[in-house]
């Protein structure tokens, strides 16, 4: 990650340029630290040591070694405090408010829907602590992906790819990652059938996109809507590349996921937007997937695990099919 200076002149002070390249074994020892220490008298917040290590590394995590972060993590738990272990780090502030706004939505309480054991038709509510918000695809149903974040695209016109694709059959149920409010649904010619979730602070953009054609929607998803973090809102499929709506011109079925970082509305649509790479979120996320049942009179699927089926007046005991079973 760089840091760029600010003209003087500038109107509003905010980050104009961010990148978020914490490597995937870094976000889970540091996630875990903070899990295993909630409740106790030194709680650790998983953003503090990453943003040091930041600091120190000038944003390059290809130096980053594993006694860093453990030297850092032993001096949390023994009761350190951050302010004083960073105070001589001039660009500490800077990368704790960039991983800040990447990650600030992920750890905390948060509820659960679980089948309830002694009446498998009904369902009861756990309270837990620890990754809140869910991987992009439904629990039981593969996909795979590598880190493709900034490869060449040339349709319309020569650019970097500003997302993360996640190969899955087509149907294959796309979560919500993180609760907020649906900004935009529709058509875009990159994208095909697409949606935009904005997170209830506003500072990030969450965008599904090259939707299936036809159905790419969940049938009760609308725009100004307000989603669950683990919400059935889409299903996979190849649109896009096409001035032509419901067109099928992506050769292969997938998931664009995207996630771009708001500091400033005036960023939410500009030549200067700040999209990160999201393939170690995504294998973080990993740990932590939606479980879904599809309605077969309907095809639509819904989330057990956001209490999405009992919202909609769906339960576990309509689902005669299991939901690994296929697309609809």
């Amino acid at each position: 990650m760089e840091v760029t200076a600010q003209p003087s002149s500038a109107k509003r002070d905010f980050i104009r340029y961010a990148e978020f390249n914490v490597p995937y074994e870094a976000l889970e020892t540091a996630m875990q630290a903070d899990i295993d220490s909630y409740g106790s008298e030194h709680h650790i917040n998983w953003i503090e040591p990453l943003a040091y290590l930041g600091a120190k590394y000038g944003g390059n995590f290809s130096s980053y070694k594993k006694k860093d972060l453990a030297s850092i993590l032993e001096k949390l738990k023994n009761g350190e405090n951050m302010d004083d272990l960073a105070k001589d780090m001039k660009y500490y502030p800077y990368y704790y408010q960039v991983y800040s706004a990447v990650l600030g939505g992920f750890l905390g309480e948060y509820q659960v829907t679980v089948q309830d054991p002694e009446a498998p038709s009904k369902t009861v509510t756990e309270t837990k602590y620890g990754l809140q918000v869910y991987s992009p695809i439904a629990k039981t149903f593969p996909f795979q992906h590598y880190d493709d974040f900034g490869a060449s695209r040339s349709y319309g016109y020569q650019r970097n790819h500003l997302g993360h694709d996640l190969m899955a059959a087509t149907g294959t149920p796309v979560i919500a990652v993180e609760s907020g409010t649906v900004e935009v649904m529709g058509w875009n010619q990159y994208g095909g059938w697409r949606i935009g979730i904005r997170s209830f602070d506003k500072k990030r953009y969450y965008y599904y996109a090259h939707l299936r054609q036809n159905r790419p929607y969940q049938v009760d998803l609308t725009e100004g809507k307000v989603v669950n973090a683990g919400d059935v809102i889409g299903y996979v499929g190849r649109t896009g590349y096409s001035t032509t709506e419901n067109v099928n011109n992506i050769n292969t079925s997938h998931l664009h996921f995207g996630l771009e970082l708001i500091f400033d509305e005036s960023q939410k649509e500009c030549d200067n937007e700040i999209w990160i790479d999201l393939y170690a979120i995504t294998k973080l996320l990993q740990k932590h997937q939606s479980e879904t049942f599809r309605v077969p009179e309907t095809k639509e699927f819904y989330s057990i695990s956001s209490g999405q089926a009992a919202s909609s007046k769906v339960t576990a005991s309509q689902n005669s099919e299991s939901s690994a079973s296929g697309s609809s």
